[in-house]
């Protein structure tokens, strides 16, 4: 006989219990019946979402940086581009998504490549707003490893725009922070900027 299929997922269960009460209560005062089939399971389900895309709360992005921190006389640009993100917008709790472009230039040490998708996936993973995101990446990477230079570009479709309000399905929102010899020399900056416009695939 083949093993049922079953799913283990890790949450606070006191967190997702006190979380599926106030979304039932939510469902009835929008006009819904809790009761039905297709709800019954529903506000437990949206818990254990929301608790998924906010886990950035209970992460350290600075330790994940400095789990993987390693001396290396490397002084040139390091960039990890199409880094994909999902977060939402703490205005409407409705997500955000695109793509973040972060580069280094290492003063002594380096960190893993991983570890830089990793801390975008840390921040993301809260109520946000893009800037803020944008800039907390940035911080976090220099504050770890102290390089040269930061660079971060946050390009984001934001379903506060498309789905109510103004209802622009196109708009695309583009950010940028950066640090030392990337806000200081306009040549590092533009070579940057080169290489997360290109297609090197």
């Amino acid at each position: 006989m083949d093993k049922l299929y079953e799913r283990e997922d890790i949450y606070d269960v006191r967190t997702v219990e006190e979380l599926a009460g106030h979304y039932k209560r939510i469902l009835e005062l929008l006009g819904e019946d809790t009761s039905r089939e297709g709800l019954l399971k529903t506000p437990e389900r949206v818990a254990k979402a929301m608790a998924f895309l906010t886990k950035g709360y209970g992460e350290d992005p600075k330790e994940i940086l400095l789990s993987a921190k390693f001396r290396e006389d490397y002084r040139h640009m390091v960039v990890v581009k199409d880094i994909e993100l999902y977060s939402m917008c703490e205005h409407h709790m409705l997500p955000f998504y695109g793509k973040a472009h972060v580069a280094y230039i290492p003063n002594g040490y380096i960190t893993g490549l991983s570890k830089v998708a990793r801390v975008v996936e840390c921040f993301a993973r809260r109520f946000q707003v893009q800037e803020r995101l944008t800039v907390q990446i940035r911080d976090c990477i220099q504050e770890a490893l102290d390089p040269m230079g930061v660079a971060v570009v946050i390009e984001a479709a934001h379903t506060c725009m498309q789905m109510r309000g103004i209802q622009k399905q196109n708009s695309v929102t583009t950010t940028s922070a950066f640090t030392g010899a990337f806000l200081k020399n306009q040549n590092t900056r533009q070579e940057f900027l080169q290489i997360i416009s290109s297609n090197l695939r």
